[in-house]
């Protein structure tokens, strides 16, 4: 048998991909669990945009192969949207390039700057794929931790701490900072003077901070940018997405936003592993770029009510959280009587058929938390609410 790499040591199935396959096992038993873990939007995209789709793919000139770089149509839509939204200048023709979603864009990322035995700064709680590319790139994983006390933002004195101590110890060199505000999965909105901190700090460093920016549309009003503090683009690549802010989790549109230097580089490297994505796709994704204020107050209407229905089943478990959080998750700490998130996600799956994510699998300083999606019908949380109050009485 063929041994598999040494760069999957310690890399596991997603936690999602296996425990989905439990809840199928599950629902193939007749339970018919209510899924309130993934953050995949069940709404649809605005109409406009499946026309737009719909229409172009009928064209017989649409399916060939497309440029590494993106269409032009959506790369100036990028443009045009960080003007209108973030308040940034974005040359569409050196600054954006479209990706296969924003996931991939963390890899090529990490594979583009991360050299063996380089490091990366990055968030615990996070998102568990910011650790996993790290690690698939060669690179060691310096995780910051994030606490409640400290309303979920980072201390830049223990980054350099153990940035100072890395450097002690290694040949290779920090290079990387994850960072993701609106944060996931707390729902922290970030703190405008830290950022500008944190630019300070990242040049004084030469770092580059690789900014994950979903969630800056979901029930917030104020959505940000870091290239608000960092202008010239020097320190910082943004991801964004359509995924959350538009429904279009299955279409696979993403970008990243940087300098023409940076861009360049990622795109050595993303133009060796795939292709650009579907004209039509591209075409469609420039439609939704171009929506109103009017279909996010529309989105965020459903989100803050499908909120309140979360509070109501976190209030049941005995959970306590903070009613500030943005995004399309509720966080909330568990109470005293369990170990950890991971032991009431499994009390609250076998007991009333509901499952809620462990905050564990964020890293360790998740450990006593659970998450709620969002991304369920008003009828879906209601059941929900039904099971646990028959099975659970507030502690």
């Amino acid at each position: 048998m063929i041994n598999v790499s040494s760069r999957l040591n310690g890399i596991g199935e997603y936690y999602f991909s296996s425990k989905l396959r439990e809840i199928e096992e599950l629902n193939k038993a007749g339970h018919q669990v209510v899924n309130l873990g993934i953050g995949s939007p069940d709404l649809p995209p605005h109409p406009s945009v499946v026309e737009a789709l719909h229409q172009e793919a009928a064209k017989p000139n649409t399916h060939a192969y497309q440029s590494y770089k993106g269409s032009p149509v959506l790369r100036n839509a990028v443009s045009a949207w960080y003007k209108k939204w973030y308040k940034v200048e974005v040359d569409p023709n050196t600054e954006v390039l479209p990706l296969i979603g924003s996931k991939e864009g963390i890899m090529h990322i990490c594979m583009t700057y991360l050299d063996q035995g380089d490091a990366a700064l990055v968030p615990n709680p996070g998102y568990p794929t910011y650790t996993s590319a790290v690690k698939l790139a060669g690179g060691e994983v310096l995780a910051y931790r994030l606490d409640e006390a400290h309303d979920w933002h980072p201390d830049i004195n223990t980054w350099k701490q153990m940035i100072e101590l890395y450097n002690s110890q290694s040949t290779g060199k920090v290079k990387l900072l994850f960072l993701n505000y609106p944060h996931m999965p707390t729902g922290q909105l970030p703190d405008k003077q830290l950022l500008q901190e944190i630019i300070d700090f990242a040049k004084a460093n030469d770092i580059l901070i690789v900014h994950d920016n979903p969630y800056s549309f979901i029930l917030n009003d104020e959505p940000l940018s870091l290239f608000e503090f960092d202008k010239t683009k020097e320190v910082v690549v943004e991801l964004n997405s359509l995924s959350k802010s538009h429904n279009m989790a299955g279409w696979r549109v993403g970008m990243i936003v940087g300098s023409s230097a940076h861009i360049n580089a990622i795109l050595r490297f993303k133009s060796n592993m795939d292709s650009g994505m579907f004209l039509p796709v591209q075409i469609a994704a420039a439609k939704a770029l171009e929506l109103g204020k009017d279909w996010f107050e529309t989105v965020n209407q459903i989100y803050a009510q499908r909120k309140e229905q979360a509070l109501v089943l976190l209030d049941l478990l005995g959970c306590s959280y903070s009613k500030n959080q943005v995004g399309m998750f509720v966080w909330a700490h568990i109470p005293a009587h369990y170990a950890s998130g991971f032991e009431l996600s499994d009390a609250v799956l076998e007991k009333a058929r509901v499952f809620v994510t462990p905050g564990g699998i964020f890293g360790d300083a998740g450990n006593q938390y659970v998450r709620v999606s969002l991304c369920s019908k008003k009828e879906i949380l209601e059941e929900a609410i039904d099971r646990v109050r028959k099975t659970f009485t507030k502690q």
